[in-house]
C-alpha cells in the first residue's frame, strides 16, 4: 500500500471540491491515485455532493405543454 504525504492527500481533496464538474474517478485518474483512495480521503474530509446525475439547465424553454404540466 502507497503512504500519501498529508499534503498531497489535502491537494487531492481540494482538487475534486474545486471541480464541481469532475468526478472522483476523473481526479483520482490525473492524479494517479486509485478512485477509493480519493473516495475515502473525500468522505474523511466531510466533502459531500447530490448524488446522481447533475441537473442542467434546459437548452430550450418548456413548451406550453410541458410547462402546464410543471405548474401541476
Amino acid at each position: 500500500m502507497k503512504k500519501y504525504p498529508p499534503q498531497f492527500k489535502a491537494d487531492a481533496v481540494a482538487l475534486y471540491e474545486s471541480r464541481p464538474e469532475a468526478t472522483i474517478r476523473q481526479v483520482a485518474a490525473g492524479l494517479g491515485i486509485n478512485l477509493e483512495t480519493l473516495r475515502n480521503r473525500v468522505r474523511a474530509a466531510g466533502v459531500s455532493r447530490p448524488r446522481g446525475r447533475r441537473a442542467e439547465a434546459p437548452a430550450e424553454p418548456p413548451t406550453p405543454l410541458e410547462a402546464e404540466n410543471a405548474a401541476l
